[in-house]
């Protein structure tokens, strides 16, 4: 059974945005500090919930896409509270699977220079797994745990904790949505370590557990000068977007909307114009799957975003694209409002859209995922700068509306915008088609 502990535990109250926690903070004889979050009663309990988080200070505290650890740490403590019992075990030491996180920053590096997380480990010298589970025990015992519900996609963790005494009686998969930055990191992580891959919709609660974000995104890969564009469209049988008095919640499903969030998830940023933000006021974060929100983007060529918008009103991060002809007292009041402005070039008195997504690029910017208007997807679309497009259909006929596409000044059905590289999926009553688009123009 475990080493004992050096002393007594310190215990405090820990407000979190999912609940109060009481914080048992234990200092192990191997000189880290191990922070228990306990929820409810589990003292002399079975079938307790548990989560043992690895530390990682990238992922957890600063938000690294490179890895999950965040988003699965905030998944975690939402889904204890909402339990009302259970436990998350903070275990300090494992950063880098336990190789520390010098070694993870020099692991990295071979990352980037091709190598994937398991041989980066061994190429700096240590082991691509060498964390310890003696001290999550510990701590477990200490609590007066008698068994547990393990929440983990390692296989390694369970047997880790068992070997170390503990009984665990199953595996709940922690299921969150895979970035773009790390699907090749967790593909590593499920073919080389057995763990097991997640999908931030594969719950028992939902019916679109057969839909991988990623394979509704494809294969797309940024441009020299330009990230790879990804525009999403929600729309009527008959191609509407909007009823024709601009109502357009909710066209789809309520499970449509969930993929249209774990798409949000995938990417980099979510692309939208003024109009869009005026009209409609979206958040344009991730709220109905486990991911992270991504970068907010809006194309506003004269500022007319507005500051009481709900884009500044939240954690997320807003960039709003403008030219020179914005008033540089709006550019302040944005940017005193959180968020960050660029200025671009204009064309024909809107934001030079090649322009635009050049600054992106140069912003670090890979995958954008475009969600309206219907003036800004046609001009991308016209322009030949859509590298993927996903259209959600729902079953209903609105009429006269807002067209989800307007005109691309195509005369003859050959010089048609198509798709290749097709898929189609249901997700609930509505049908999702994806593939690449084929267009005669195009600016890389």
């Amino acid at each position: 059974m475990s080493t004992a502990i050096q002393s007594d535990p310190i215990v405090v109250q820990l407000p979190t945005p999912y609940g109060r926690f009481d914080a048992h903070a234990f200092e192990r004889p191997s000189g880290f500090v191990y922070l228990a979050m306990v929820i409810g009663d589990v003292a002399d309990h079975d079938d307790v919930l548990v989560r043992v988080h690895s530390e990682c200070l990238t992922g957890d505290a600063l938000g690294s896409l490179r890895c999950d650890c965040g988003v699965q740490l905030r998944h975690s403590l939402r889904t204890i509270a909402a339990h009302g019992q259970g436990v998350l075990i903070y275990a300090t030491g494992h950063e880098g699977r336990g190789i520390g996180l010098m070694n993870k920053l020099r692991a990295y590096v071979h990352q980037e220079n091709g190598a994937d997380t398991f041989d980066a480990n061994h190429l700096v010298g240590l082991p691509a797994e060498a964390r310890d589970y003696s001290d999550a025990a510990a701590v477990l015992d200490l609590l007066g745990v008698r068994s547990i519900r393990l929440m983990t996609n390692n296989p390694a963790k369970v047997t880790g904790l068992e070997q170390h005494g503990i009984t665990v009686n199953s595996m709940v998969p922690v299921r969150t949505v895979a970035h773009h930055r790390h699907a090749a990191y967790l593909a590593t992580k499920a073919n080389r370590m057995g763990h097991v891959r997640p999908n931030g919709l594969n719950n028992a609660d939902t019916i679109c557990s057969d839909i991988d974000p990623a394979e509704l995104i494809g294969d797309v890969k940024p441009h020299l000068t330009r990230p790879a564009v990804v525009v999403k469209l929600a729309q009527s049988l008959d191609g509407r977007i909007a009823t024709a008095c601009g109502d357009s919640k909710w066209i789809s499903g309520e499970t449509e909307r969930r993929v249209s969030h774990a798409l949000r998830a995938a990417c980099d940023a979510v692309v939208v114009g003024a109009g869009t933000v005026v009209r409609d006021d979206p958040q344009l974060t991730v709220r109905s799957v486990p991911g992270a929100s991504p970068i907010r983007v809006v194309l506003d060529s004269r500022l007319r975003t507005p500051i009481s918008s709900r884009l500044f009103t939240d954690d997320g991060a807003t960039l709003v694209v403008t030219t020179a002809s914005s008033e540089p007292r709006r550019r302040d009041a944005v940017r005193a409002a959180g968020g960050r402005v660029e200025v671009v070039d204009e064309r024909d008195g809107r934001v030079d859209l090649v322009a635009g997504l050049a600054r992106l690029r140069e912003l670090g910017m890979d995958v954008v995922l475009v969600e309206g208007g219907a003036e800004l997807v046609t001009a991308l679309l016209a322009e030949g700068l859509v590298d993927r497009l996903i259209m959600s259909v729902a079953p209903i006929l609105l009429g006269s509306g807002t067209d989800a596409v307007g005109d691309l000044g195509i005369q003859q059905v050959t010089n048609a915008i198509s798709l290749t590289n097709q898929i189609v999926r249901t997700a609930g009553v509505d049908l999702i088609i994806a593939g690449d688009v084929i267009s005669t123009s195009g600016n890389d």
